[in-house]
C-alpha cells in the first residue's frame, strides 16, 4: 500500500508540472520571430481572429506545440522503462544506441531510395521507427545469455557500441548527398522537430493512447524488475519475456518521438531521475510524473531554441545537449560515490 503522504506528494507535484506545462505553451505559442499576445491566442483559437494570427497559430505553432509536447513525453517514459528494466540509471534510447539506429536507417533511405525528404517526409517516420526496431533486435541478440536470458549490463554496452558504429555510418553515408539532402538529415540528427503539421500528430497520438495505458498496467512488474532478477522470478514473474516487451515497448515510443522530432537525447535520461527524486522509485508514482517533466523540458528547449536564432533557429536537440550532458555527467559521478 502506498503511504497516502506521498500520495498527497505526487499530486501537489501533478498539479505544479501542469501549471508549468501551461506556462511553458503560452510561452511557445506567444513568442518567435511573428509576436502574438495571450489575448490573441485566446482570440484566434475561438476563430475570431485576423487570417494571419489564424495560419500561424493553428498551421504553425500549435501542431509544432503539439508534437514536442507527446514527443517529450514519449521519450521520457521510454527512459524510465529502459532505466529500469537494464536496472542501470544511466539507459536512454540515446545512449543504447536506438537514435541513432532510426538515423542510420533514415540515411540509407534517402541515399539509396533516391528519396527528396520535402516529398517523402509521410514516410519517414516509418523508416525512423524500422531503423529502431532493427537496431533494438540487434542489441537483444547480441546481449541474450542462454540460461540468463537478456543481460542489462550486455545490453548497455553492445548499446553504446551501436550507437557508435551507427552514427558513424549514417556520417559516411551523408558524404554522397547534395546540399538539401545532407542539411536535413544534419539538422535531423541535431534534433531538430520538423514533423510539426498535422498529420504527424494524427499519426504520433495512436501510439500513446495504445502504449502509456499498457506501461502503467505493467507498473509492478517494473517494480520488481527493478530490484533483482531472482526477487521477480521468485514472484512469478517470467523475467525474459517481460523484459523483451517492456524493452520493445521502449524502442517504440523512442523511434515514433525521434521520427518527427529528431534524434533527441538526455530527455529519457533526466525526465525519470527528476520524478524519482521528488516521489521515490515506485513507478506508479514517478511515471506520471516523468510524463509531465518530459514533456516540458522539450517545449522549453525548443522555444529556446526557437527564440535564440531567429528565423532558422537552433535544434531543440542541441538545446537539451547543453542541458542534459552535465547532468549525465554528474549522474555518473554520484553513481561512483554511492
Amino acid at each position: 500500500m502506498i503511504d497516502p503522504k506521498l500520495r498527497m506528494k505526487q499530486l501537489i507535484a501533478i498539479v505544479i508540472l501542469a501549471v508549468l506545462l501551461i506556462a511553458a505553451c503560452a510561452w511557445s505559442i506567444t513568442s518567435g520571430e511573428y509576436k502574438m499576445s495571450v489575448g490573441t491566442f485566446f482570440k484566434t483559437l475561438f476563430g475570431q481572429g485576423a487570417y494571419t494570427d489564424s495560419l500561424i497559430l493553428l498551421e504553425f505553432r500549435l501542431p509544432r506545440m503539439l508534437i514536442t509536447i507527446l514527443a517529450g513525453a514519449a521519450l521520457a517514459l521510454s527512459g524510465a522503462l529502459l532505466q529500469s528494466v537494464t536496472r542501470n540509471p544511466l539507459a536512454e534510447p540515446g545512449i543504447l544506441g536506438i537514435n541513432a539506429g532510426s538515423g542510420f536507417v533514415i540515411a540509407l533511405f534517402v541515399a539509396f531510395g533516391q528519396a527528396d525528404p520535402d516529398n517523402f517526409v509521410y514516410v519517414l517516420p516509418i523508416i525512423s521507427m524500422i531503423g529502431g526496431i532493427l537496431t533494438g533486435i540487434v542489441i537483444f541478440t547480441f546481449s541474450y545469455n542462454r540460461g540468463e536470458g537478456i543481460t542489462p549490463a550486455s545490453m548497455v554496452l553492445v548499446g553504446v557500441g551501436m550507437a557508435a558504429a551507427l552514427s558513424g555510418g549514417a556520417l559516411t553515408i551523408m558524404a554522397t548527398f547534395d546540399q538539401d539532402q545532407a542539411e536535413f538529415i544534419a539538422t535531423w540528427l541535431a534534433g531538430n522537430i520538423w514533423g510539426d503539421e498535422w498529420p504527424f500528430v494524427i499519426a504520433f497520438i495512436p501510439w500513446l493512447i495504445i502504449l502509456i495505458p499498457f506501461i502503467f498496467t505493467k507498473a509492478n512488474v517494473l517494480n520488481l524488475l527493478n530490484t533483482h532478477p531472482d526477487i521477480a522470478k521468485g514472484m512469478g514473474i517470467n523475467v525474459s519475456k517481460e523484459r523483451f516487451i517492456l524493452l520493445l515497448v521502449a524502442i517504440l515510443l523512442s523511434s515514433a518521438s525521434v521520427s518527427v522530432a529528431g534524434a533527441i537525447g538526455f530527455i529519457g535520461l533526466m525526465g525519470p531521475h527528476i520524478a524519482k527524486t521528488i516521489v521515490g522509485p515506485r513507478h506508479q508514482m514517478f511515471m506520471p510524473l516523468s510524463i509531465l517533466i518530459g514533456a516540458c523540458l522539450l517545449l522549453v528547449a525548443d522555444t529556446i531554441g526557437q527564440t535564440l536564432l531567429q528565423p532558422t533557429g537552433v535544434p531543440a536537440g542541441i538545446v537539451v545537449a547543453i542541458i542534459g550532458a552535465p547532468y549525465f555527467l554528474y549522474l555518473m559521478y554520484r553513481s561512483k560515490s554511492v
